[in-house]
């Protein structure tokens, strides 16, 4: 039986790609440190002897890293933490895949681009405007750098789906901006278009993929096509709910003074590589709307 390894198992992505092997039957171990315990395995990814000795001991066939530092705000604030977590960590990943002779799948994000002008193939030139994305690039570089690594970049976008806490996802967390009906005003983001992708449909992507008789290419995108605002997804998830929103207003400036995190205008993925490895199923990507309404009517 094949076995798979994922790390950041608690979070959003993490989560999904976990079930998702889960469900399909295969052996599989999640690694968590901040919510570990009950199904998940505790293990600081920082701590190389730890892990090198871990992943000796489980003899994993895939190994995917979902686990990052995804906040750039946060980033920003503690470069080193971010640095650590998102570059050193999976070049370190990249070396033990090379020794022990397992997949990698690098789980990196469409913030390597600049956003000026998309949209971007796996090949194109990186060009990250804050310390998130040149982390993540960084991230990419030490997977890739290792010769004889079987490694693959996967960049994807803006994340959604079942989650936790809705503080968990940079989509999620707009719920509680439409639900708080309190007085409080937003200000909420109509500069930057973004591609909300929801992370089951990654996950059961990455189960097929798992399946395909061939080697894989150093980078994959995979996105979703609709293009949104975090304002315009705001008014999708208020007519879903039934609810006012004159409370939160469009701010279509790009993010400006002390303490504002630089971010791309727009930095489509382009799919067509991805698509055209002949995965059983396609993308088999959701539809925004529909699956909030689905969601969100249960």
């Amino acid at each position: 039986m094949v076995k798979i390894l994922v790390t950041g198992a608690s979070g959003v992505l993490g989560t999904a790609v976990f079930q998702a092997f889960k469900s399909s039957g295969y052996d599989v171990v999640g690694l968590a440190n901040s919510r570990s315990g009950g199904q998940y395995t505790k293990l600081d990814l920082t701590n190389t002897e730890e892990v090198t000795k871990l992943l000796k001991k489980l003899q994993p066939d895939w190994v995917i890293h979902c686990a990052a530092e995804r906040r750039p705000d946060v980033a920003e604030k503690d470069p080193a933490a971010a640095q650590k977590l998102n570059a050193e960590v999976p070049g370190n990943l990249s070396k033990l895949a090379k020794d022990l002779n397992f997949k990698l799948i690098y789980i990196s994000t469409d913030y390597v681009f600049d956003g000026t002008s998309p949209p971007y193939t796996p090949s194109s030139a990186t060009n990250p405007v804050n310390l998130y994305g040149k982390s993540k690039r960084d991230g990419e570089v030490a997977v890739l750098e290792v010769n004889g690594a079987k490694a693959t970049v996967l960049r994807v976008p803006v994340l959604y789906g079942p989650a936790p806490h809705n503080s968990d996802s940079a989509v999620n967390i707009l719920l509680d901006v439409v639900q708080d009906q309190s007085g409080k005003t937003y200000k909420m983001d109509h500069y930057a278009t973004r591609y909300p992708t929801n992370v089951a449909d990654i996950a059961a992507f990455l189960v097929r993929l798992s399946t395909l008789k061939k080697a894989l290419p150093p980078i994959l995108h995979y996105s979703g096509e609709e293009p949104f605002t975090k304002y315009e997804m705001c008014l999708v998830l208020a007519k879903i709910l039934g609810l006012p929103h004159k409370h939160i207003t469009a701010d279509a400036e790009p993010p400006t003074g002390d303490g504002a995190t630089s971010r791309p205008r727009d930095c489509h993925l382009y799919t067509k590589e991805t698509e055209d490895l002949g995965v059983e199923g396609g993308l088999g990507q959701s539809l925004f709307e529909e699956w909030w309404t689905q969601y969100l009517k249960k």
